[in-house]
């Protein structure tokens, strides 16, 4: 079992009143007892946070980027100790998670390097009648206490796109991590410690939504909250954050457009590593997908073969394609949900049952798009493929969903692969690629119920500052 050393406040460990035991979604084995915060502990880290906002915000800018740098340089050197942590206590195997582990260094590095690059601009008055002899610049302030929650489907990496870009701008931080992996949270609270952070700037307080969470969000002396997860959970924090500033990454039912000249041999494997990868619980997973009529069964038939050789297993295992969803409830309503489907009139093409605890990789055709599988974000390894007469149809289709975040579209046709651009109704568009791509530094965030805001570091450094403006008048004697 795995030792815990307690809350993280005012740059010091702190033993929790409470704690709680954590198990491994793919053994049900205690891989930890962790704390489990109660308000006034969060709340104590808030006021923890609060007073060292002043001490951040006149931090220089090089000093930002070099702890941020250290931070990055220490967690490279325990990467392996790290991508452990992520397969206990996430279930995420283990390839997989010395992946994520490698994208938070490159996350922090980012972090490091827009440090030094936060600036204002001028702006030339005279432009209007009146403003002759004036100089007018802006500059960029930190906001203060940022809360920051995040989900546990990438523990380490999505920490970073908050608290990385937060401590960058000369922001504190309460990070309240997921129930299900407050593991890697705690460990990098460590090296930030280590790495020189000063106290109170970062604290992490694990605990449950209703009580730690909800402190966060309607505690008057946070500045901001930047949150992902659900949707219905994030739309409980926008109505009770009030005036505070709110950044959302919500849920998503990726979807991809394969048109008649792609070249299925190319993209079928990178299509079902999208679909399946850390076990479809993945916001930009591809959920959906529409192919021409022309090539359809193709598709089918390779992605679905595909599919099936994937390996299901023990995360820890190096050869592990597919483990344990993070709990036996969204296991079962994934299961419930496929019946559902089939139920009516829905084929499964591959997987659609559990083994030894796994659910396999599942591929349904035929499938209404009012069935939950397709209307709704499976967080699961559940792909829906259906058949198009045109790319047009397929847009349309694409389209037809309350959420937004990313698509992707196969095409050989430049004119095509711009009316689609155009068209498709989300926050990024993925032109000879599937929608699950992601780059850390690139801007991430969608339209309609997939959230507010734009993460990627530079893009969260500009949530997480406010403009100020001066303006110096030089005629004055």
């Amino acid at each position: 079992m795995e030792m815990i050393k307690g809350l993280f406040i005012g740059g010091g460990w702190r033993e929790a009143g409470r704690c709680e035991e954590l198990l491994s979604p793919y053994t049900g084995e205690v891989v930890a007892k962790v704390p489990a915060a109660d308000e006034q502990e969060t709340r104590e880290a808030i006021g923890a946070a609060y007073e060292a906002t002043g001490a951040m915000a006149a931090m220089p800018a090089h000093e930002r980027a070099a702890i941020l740098e250290r931070v990055a340089a220490l967690l490279d050197a325990r990467s392996g100790e790290a991508a452990r942590l992520i397969a206990l206590e996430a279930a995420k195997p283990i390839k997989a998670a010395r992946a994520e582990i490698a994208r938070t260094v490159q996350t922090y590095k980012f972090a490091a390097e827009e440090a030094k690059r936060i600036g204002g601009e001028t702006i030339p008055l005279d432009a209007a009648p009146g403003g002759e002899g004036r100089l007018a610049y802006t500059v960029r302030e930190p906001l203060g206490v940022i809360g920051a929650i995040t989900p546990f489907n990438f523990p380490f990496n999505l920490v970073a796109h908050k608290v990385g870009p937060a401590i960058a701008a000369g922001n504190t931080v309460v990070l309240k991590p997921a129930e299900q992996t407050p593991l890697s949270a705690l460990f990098i609270a460590g090296l930030f410690a280590e790495a020189g952070l000063p106290a109170g700037a970062l604290n992490v307080v694990p605990g449950h939504g209703e009580t730690a969470g909800a402190a966060i969000v309607e505690d008057e002396r946070v500045a901001m909250i930047t949150f992902t997860g659900s949707p219905e959970v994030g739309k409980v924090i926008r109505a009770r954050a009030g005036l505070k500033r709110v950044t959302l990454e919500l849920g998503s039912n990726s979807a991809l457009i394969v048109d008649k000249d792609a070249d299925l041999d190319a993209i079928v494997p990178r299509c079902v590593t999208g679909a399946f990868s850390n076990q479809g619980q993945v916001c930009i997973s591809l959920q959906r997908i529409y192919v021409h009529e022309e090539i359809y069964e193709s598709f089918v038939r390779k992605f679905a073969e595909a599919a099936m050789r994937l390996k299901q297993g023990d995360p820890l295992d190096p050869e592990t394609d597919l483990s344990a969803m993070i709990s036996g409830r969204e296991t079962e309503r994934a299961l419930t949900w496929i019946r559902e489907a089939t139920d009516g009139g829905a084929q499964v093409a591959a997987g659609g049952s559990v083994s030894n605890g796994v659910l396999e990789p599942t591929v349904i055709t035929e499938a209404g798009r009012e069935m939950k599988v397709s209307c709704r974000e499976a967080f699961a390894p559940i792909v829906v493929i259906g058949s198009v007469k045109s790319v047009d149809e397929a847009i349309d289709e694409v389209n037809d969903s309350k959420f937004g975040l990313q698509a992707g579209i196969y095409t050989s046709d430049l004119f095509t692969a711009l009316r689609a651009a155009e068209r498709l109704k989300v926050g990024g568009v993925m032109i000879n690629d599937i929608p699950t791509f992601r780059v850390d530094h690139m801007p991430y965030g969608g339209v309609k119920e997939s959230g507010t805001g734009r993460e990627g570091v530079k893009y969260a450094v500009e949530e997480m500052t406010e403009t100020k403006l001066v303006v110096i008048n030089k005629s004055l004697k």
